[in-house]
């Protein structure tokens, strides 16, 4: 069970801060020798994360049923996530069973976030529909284990001139229809999962506390104009992944 929980610490805290939360799943992985259905397990532990998501913006998700312009630009993140995601399916899942592609992806994560630096105290708090394109790709693009999806996003809306406390919020809200649309989807392979349920629930459990304890982190990190130290993060740890893992 300590394994799990080692898992959903993991998953907790990288899943929102801006390290890819699937690089470090992959890397625990092969360093505690779990196998059978990694892609359940990290299905389980993101359905934590995402029931962090909504007690940490509960009052945020209220005021945005009554936004009707919110949650079309929501639907338009969500639809061209699942596109990418359907057609990508195969190729992605391939990538989980490897570290070398997850390194060279968490050293993009990297350079996206240290050139985020350059674009940190713009004010735009208006969302249009090129924003929710770009955002609905840039969150597809992040189901490859090493980009970071709140980086690749945050860094996205961030690039295009949002504000980036609202590019952090909408951010986040976009991610809640894909993340369970994405579990629906796997759901037969979660049902099949040879893991201990209880073990499952424990990783479960310590992703749902460590997410809303990583998210309030995050807030203060965007609010003090740190996100780029994130990148110096991620590609010393893609360093270490191709030196010393196998």
């Amino acid at each position: 069970m300590l394994k799990y929980m080692i898992l959903g610490i993991a998953q907790g805290l990288t899943e929102f801060l801006p390290v890819s939360s699937s690089a470090h799943l992959v890397i625990l992985q092969k360093l505690l020798k779990l196998s059978g259905n990694e892609l359940a397990i990290t299905l389980i532990l993101h359905l934590g994360t995402s029931l962090a998501l909504i007690i940490f913006f509960f009052q945020d998700i209220l005021k945005l049923l009554k936004d009707i312009k919110m949650i079309l630009l929501i639907i338009i993140v969500t639809v061209i996530t699942g596109i990418i995601g359907l057609f990508g399916k195969d190729f992605f899942e391939g990538l989980f069973i490897s570290v070398v592609p997850v390194a060279f992806a968490l050293i993009i994560t990297g350079l996206m976030l240290i050139f985020s630096k350059k674009f940190i105290n713009k004010n735009r708090k208006e969302l249009n529909i090129p924003d929710a394109v770009i955002l609905g790709c840039a969150q597809g693009i992040a189901i490859i284990p090493g980009i970071s999806r709140s980086g690749s996003t945050i860094s996205s809306l961030m690039f295009r001139g949002i504000d980036r406390q609202t590019a952090f919020k909408f951010s986040f809200l976009a991610s809640i229809p894909a993340v369970l649309g994405a579990a629906i989807l796997e759901a037969k392979d979660i049902q099949v999962c040879p893991v201990d349920i209880k073990n499952l629930v424990a990783g479960f459990v310590v992703s749902l506390l460590t997410g809303i304890i990583a998210l309030t982190i995050l807030r203060l990190v965007l609010k003090n104009a740190k996100l780029h130290y994130f990148g110096y993060y991620c590609i010393v740890l893609a360093i270490m992944v191709l030196l010393f893992i196998k």
